[in-house]
């Protein structure tokens, strides 16, 4: 149900841009990177055009040079030293929005649906879409409720029926125990554990 732009972005999204990737540290001597790719296909985290930081004012060419573990060994233009590449840890590389493929009818990037309107089923607006997550067991859409409270819903039709980009909402049905709020704690008496 969710685009290529999925593993471990952290919904993170800079105006239209979308986050790809991050460099999490040096390789070796000679100014190689080591490369997280967020992309579905990871070699494909170069393939959308040129890459800049969060703030879009660094550019950065890169050459994917091989595979390791769960990262991508990387050299890029101008950075020839284990110190320049050092200094790049933890900087997250973006790419402009329109730059992406289409997606499929059911399939959406988790920068689009941040910032949409949680609308129930029943009527109402129940919050807002701030991250979208997926840890291995399925991916998850992150609502800050009106109350300040944020609840963690299951992205399936189940849950969510209806995303529509183009109106800026999506339609949940989400599960009671997660959204009721919770009664303050009982005091003593009031039919908790009995007093001693």
């Amino acid at each position: 149900m969710v685009g290529t732009i999925s593993k471990d972005a952290g919904g993170k999204s800079a105006g239209r841009r979308v986050c790809v990737g991050q460099i999490t540290g040096a390789h070796g001597v000679r100014g190689l990177v080591r490369l997280r790719s967020f992309t579905d296909d990871p070699a494909a985290v170069v393939a959308y055009g040129p890459l800049t930081d969060e703030a879009g004012q660094r550019r950065f060419v890169v050459h994917l040079q091989s595979p390791a573990k769960d990262a991508w060994i990387a050299r890029i233009d101008g950075v020839s030293d284990r110190t320049a590449a050092e200094a790049l840890r933890g900087t997250r590389l973006y790419v402009e929005r329109a730059a992406l493929p289409a997606t499929d009818e059911d399939e959406f990037y988790h920068a689009d649906l941040l910032g949409l309107r949680a609308d129930r089923t029943e009527g109402g607006v129940l919050g807002t879409v701030t991250a979208v997550h997926d840890f291995g067991g399925g991916t998850m859409l992150e609502v800050r409720l009106d109350c300040g409270r944020t609840v963690a819903l299951p992205f399936t039709l189940a849950v969510v029926p209806v995303v529509d980009i183009a109106a800026g909402r999506v339609v949940v049905e989400p599960p009671l125990e997660l959204i009721e709020p919770v009664g303050p704690p009982a005091a003593p008496g009031d039919g908790g554990e009995p007093e001693r």
